[in-house]
């Protein structure tokens, strides 16, 4: 470890004093986008929006008679592959490609009254030839199903307990949660008929129908007789009681081979003596009260189910043919809905959350609430995946859950919580552990009367300072401990000291240079005119440091085509001059003083300048350009003044110019989604790297805006972003009439929010554990340190823990995360944020403390960190299976006993399935040809930086029915509550704004009421309505009023301004719009929800097999 970083001298204290209390289609995709389509989405548009058939061969029509199913169509036919670790369980039951695997007769349950389904497949009259080719693929009609959520409830654990009035005063004791046995399943409860309620439910029992020699299924004709009896019977919680005569399972008929027909559930033709696949296996008359979803007979391997693609009611022969025709399918309504959890968490757990309580699972990040610091830091600035961490690494590699972190130590607070306190000991320094240099917090135990603290990270014992030193109380904690937020908070900061600047020297305020590729490009589109009209207005943003009112940052300008040119904006000169520094290659900064200046001092200047830049440049003729060369002098030039800071980047074209840095076109959007994909997602060139690395040492962060029309490589010239901790904004297309004003308000934010400069984390655990694996925007030279030019509000890192030693199940976890960083008035912190966590040797416990928003975010990191290495279909099998390994051993270990024809998801976990299909749906990891390969790296940079409360929105988009808004008089209005992510969700009559953090759609459906489309829209009728602009108009009327302002709302709650596309129904943009609907089977032949959510449980059950 650096010493000037981290010290072991040791020098007088301050006392701190205490803060007030808390206050409680039909058409062809052309390669050019069409008016109003955001240009980011160009990639998403395809000529041929089929889904195609597996693999590489042609779609083939196949008659399936009654009694089966088409085959389904998954993107990547699992294959199986042996694993030495337990992250990839191979796939169960493969299917070829050149097969057609129809599935085994069906048990669904829907509707309050539960029934066994036999499965029937649609009439012929239903199974058409594929569409032409310039036909969208059709996801259903819809109007075929109701527009509001009718998401089963779950049972939700509630919490008990009493904030305290002031931040600083003791904790106060909560009320202990008696946990059952069992940690809470979700799942659905059915009322028990009574007899002769339906005229499907009959006294007698199920029977095991007879085997015959040599057989491995039984005869179809027996199950009408028998399933039409079946009923769920009221069973007790934990209990397991199967009806007279089970054996605990019931075997299915298995499918036919290849060459059989089946009929009214028969199969016509000679019998195999092994099934293809495993029999599906039900416990008839019981369901689990805590919670099993059920799940009967073998789960459909994918694809869309078809109308009436549920089969119906088995029955007397005569009543059959009357129920082919009603057709039914497995109820999304009756899954896990996201929307419900959220609007139960918010129920439950919104308002103050205290962090007295040793691994209390905090609230998600979708509810409101207040943090109460009492010594563990607030869930905002760092959540773990869990907070019951395993004795020992084998229960980590049994449950397959990873111990991660996800950490953003710069996040936003809410305006009722207290900013950080600053901790300012003068030239003593914080006090340290004199072993493992963990900072001084609650965790430490006073010892000998005060004069010495033990370590709870290392157990190392360290005498106490004399200017530090206070004498204990009778419980023996410090009298002044509630006067030292550090040893009473979760979260603080410490003043530093010399000791830990470069060069054992104060650090000078950070600078920004705006660095502006004046090519012919850049003036055609309007883009140096734009900036150059609201620099001024863009540099009165600067941030303000806390306690500060105004910013004591600089600024410098640097614009470049082929060579790079430098301004001297010095209050010495009366006009700016101008330096050309032509020899590209060896780059050096012309002038020292006059650079850097502020707006006080250099207004005129800057004024001057940014008239005269536009005017210089508007007969260019350059089209070539450079841009390794002008970062370099960005790089100098702050190395020149000895200061810190950020470098804005306005890029336009590939770099093709003879010069350091120069990139060939390799653009191949047709490798993406195959093995040869990595070859384009990796750098070039690792000039672009060298460089970030050179920034990275010098405090300088370099931030991206590229405005291209073609292929420009970002992830070759993204690298610079990301070793740096910088970050990517991309404007595909750009026309400063139509994008300016997003623009102008990313990078007014940019610049605004708040951001640290110069910075080095270091994440330190308790003895036993530690950090292993980091996944984010920033350099490591070093195991242990994370070196970031930067890092903000909207930045996070992920990092995984893992065990090296056996954990005592009484001590707990304990982390400590440390922010050595400069703020931006130019003084030199330490952040702290503090974490303890249980400890636990039950699966049990861990399966009830996970946080699944967590785990998916981290999930998504380390998916995005393998694409680059790794094959996509290796990768996305691998968290398939992972997941899956998941469930299984919670099956297996911690429900109580039941069929294996039921899905078990223990309570926090029940919407796993659902997010690792958003995950493999999301274009960061499955982005094949249909996008760009710039605006597939674009993603997976993006991806890499998310916290929490992003990820969740991109990987699950909101969608939002406008048409239900509420206007009121007095207050601002409320966004409407958001619906599931499915086009079956949605009616004719609605308009929905659906959005992830990066794109936002308003979709219009055609049977607009017309009063509602002229008060929004100013026209009577959906289909007069403009969709080429991205604006909605401003109408006199409370409704347009409202309508804007949850757009504006919205926009606001996401870190980049979202432009709004406008979607009619049925028209060519709606399959783009489409792509996002997450619980929907995609174009692409990507699983739905309820097909994947089938497809776990088939993999569930071939491991627990």
């Amino acid at each position: 470890m650096n010493k000037q970083l981290y010290p072991q001298q040791i020098n007088s204290p301050q006392n701190f004093g205490q803060p007030p209390p808390v206050s409680s289609p039909q058409q062809n995709y052309q390669s050019v986008p069409p008016m109003g389509a955001p240009s980011e989405l160009v990639g998403n548009m395809k000529p041929n929006m089929l889904p195609p058939s597996v693999g590489s061969h042609p779609p083939q029509q196949v008659f399936h008679p009654p009694g089966n199913v088409p085959p389904s169509n998954l993107t990547s036919p699992p294959v199986s592959k042996t694993v030495t670790n337990n992250e990839n369980m191979p796939f169960s039951n493969q299917i070829p490609h050149s097969q057609t695997v129809q599935k085994a007769p069906q048990m669904q349950l829907y509707g309050n009254n539960a029934h066994l389904n036999q499965f029937n497949g649609p009439p012929q009259s239903q199974m058409q030839s594929p569409p032409p080719s310039n036909m969208p693929a059709e996801r259903g009609n819809i109007n075929s199903f109701p527009p509001t959520d009718q998401a089963q409830q779950f049972r939700k654990p509630q919490q008990i307990s009493q904030p305290p009035n002031n931040q600083f005063l003791p904790p106060q004791p909560q009320h202990s949660q008696q946990m059952p046995l069992h940690p809470p399943q979700s799942g659905m409860h059915y009322p028990h008929p009574p007899l002769g309620q339906n005229q499907h439910h009959q006294s007698n029992q199920f029977q095991k129908p007879p085997q015959l020699p040599g057989q491995n299924h039984y005869d179809a004709s027996h199950l009408s007789n028998q399933m039409h009896n079946m009923t769920l019977g009221n069973q007790k919680p934990n209990s397991f009681e199967p009806n007279p005569g089970i054996n605990g399972s019931y075997n299915m008929p298995p499918p036919p081979l290849p060459g059989q027909q089946m009929y009214n559930g028969q199969q016509i033709g000679p019998y195999p003596s092994q099934p293809i696949m495993s029999p599906g296996q039900m416990v008839p008359g019981h369901v689990q009260k805590e919670g099993p979803m059920q799940m009967q007979g073998p789960p459909p391997y994918g694809g869309p189910v078809p109308p009436g693609g549920m089969g119906h009611y088995p029955q007397p022969a005569y009543q059959q043919q009357q129920q082919q025709q009603q057709s039914k399918r497995l109820d999304p309504d009756q899954m896990p809905s996201p929307i419900q959890v959220m609007q139960d968490d918010q129920k439950n757990r919104s308002g103050v959350f205290c962090t007295n309580q040793k691994g209390l699972v905090p609230p998600l990040v979708t509810t409101k609430f207040v943090v109460q610091d009492q010594g563990n830091a607030s869930p905002r600035f760092i959540r773990s995946t869990m907070y019951n961490v395993p004795i020992s690494q084998d229960l980590i590699k049994q449950t397959s859950v990873p111990f991660a972190l996800i950490i953003s130590p710069l996040a936003n607070q809410e305006g009722q919580e207290f900013p950080l306190p600053i901790v300012n000991f003068g030239e003593l320094g914080p006090v340290r552990c004199i072993r493992c240099k963990a900072y001084m917090c609650p965790f430490m135990q006073f010892i000998d009367g005060g004069r010495r603290f033990q370590c709870l990270f290392c157990k190392a014992t360290t005498d106490v300072p004399t200017e530090y030193f206070q004498h204990l109380d009778h419980t023996g904690q410090r009298m002044d401990r509630y006067e030292r937020p550090e040893l009473i908070l979760g979260s603080y900061e410490f003043v530093a000291t010399k000791d830990y600047c470069r060069n054992n020297q104060p650090p000078q305020a950070p600078a920004i240079i705006f660095i502006i590729d004046v090519s012919y490009n850049s003036i055609k589109s309007g883009l140096v005119h734009l900036i150059c009209s609201q620099m001024k207005n863009i540099i009165k943003n600067l941030p303000v440091d806390q306690g500060q009112e105004k910013s004591n940052m600089k600024v410098g300008f640097i614009t470049y085509n082929k060579t790079v040119h430098f301004y001297n904006i010095g209050t010495s000169s009366a006009t700016p001059q101008m330096m050309i520094v032509g020899d590209v290659n060896d780059m050096f900064v012309p002038l020292l003083n006059g650079f850097f200046s502020t707006l006080e001092e250099s207004e005129a200047a800057i004024d001057a300048l940014m008239q005269q830049i536009p005017k210089m440049f508007a007969d260019t003729k350059e089209t070539e350009t450079i841009l390794l060369p002008a970062i370099t002098a960005g790089l100098e030039a702050l190395k020149a003044s000895e200061r810190v800071g950020k470098l804005l980047v306005f890029h336009s074209s590939l770099p093709t110019a003879e010069a350091p840095g120069k990139l060939k076109n390799r653009d191949d959007r047709k490798v993406l989604g195959t093995d040869k994909e990595k070859s384009v997602l990796q750098p070039q060139s690792q000039a672009y790297n060298q460089l970030g690395q050179d920034c990275v040492m010098s405090g300088c962060s370099v931030d991206l805006f590229v405005f291209n029309n073609s292929y420009i490589d970002l992830a070759t010239i993204g690298q610079v972003s990301r070793l740096t901790g910088g970050e990517i904004y991309k404007y595909t297309y750009f026309q400063s009439e139509i994008d300016g004003d997003r623009f102008i308000i990313d990078l007014i934010r940019n610049i605004s929010r708040p951001i640290a400069f110069d910075c080095m984390m270091r994440v330190r655990s308790s003895t036993g554990v530690r950090p292993v694996e980091f996944y984010g925007h920033f350099f490591m030279s070093n195991t242990t340190d994370m070196e970031l030019a930067s890092i903000d509000c909207d930045k996070a890192v992920g990092v995984e823990i893992k065990h090296d030693d056996k954990l005592a199940e009484e001590e707990g976890v304990y982390i400590q995360v440390a922010l050595l960083y400069t703020s931006c008035s130019g003084q030199r912190r330490l952040r702290i944020l503090n974490l303890s966590l249980n400890t636990c040797s039950q699966m049990a416990d861990l399966y009830r403390s996970c946080e699944l928003d967590t785990l998916i975010n981290y999930y998504s990191k380390q998916m995005c960190y393998k694409l680059l290495e790794n094959s996509p279909k290796a990768v996305k099998d691998a968290i398939v299976s992972r997941s899956a390994q998941i469930l299984a051993t919670y099956r297996k270990n911690c429900a109580s006993p039941s069929s294996a024809g039921q899905l078990i998801l223990p309570e926090c976990m029940k919407l796993l399935p659902l997010y690792v299909n958003c995950l493999l749906k999301s274009d960061a990891i499955s982005g094949g040809s249909d996008m760009t390969v710039d605006d597939k790296s674009y993603q997976i940079y993006a991806v890499m930086t998310m916290d929490v409360p992003r990820s969740v929105t991109y990987f699950y988009p909101r969608l939002i029915p406008l048409h239900e808004i509420e206007i009121t008089d007095n207050s601002e209005v409320e966004i409407p509550s958001p619906i599931r992510c499915s086009i079956e969700k949605m009616t004719d009559q609605g308009l929905y704004i659906l959005e992830n953090g990066i794109y936002m759609f308003l979709w219009i459906g055609l049977a607009l009421d017309p009063e509602l489309c002229q008060q929004i829209f100013g026209v009577p009728s959906a289909m007069q309505i403009n969709i080429d602009k991205s604006h909605l108009p401003n109408l006199d009327n409370p409704l347009s009023v409202a309508v804007n302002s949850v757009i504006n709302q919205v926009r606001n709650q996401r870190h980049k301004c979202m432009r709004l596309t406008l979607v009619r129904q049925k028209e060519k943009l709606e399959p783009v719009f489409k792509h996002f609907l997450v619980e929907d089977r995609g174009s692409d032949g990507s699983l739905s929800y309820v097909d994947f959510l089938c497809h776990m449980h088939k993999e569930i059950r071939s491991i627990l097999s």
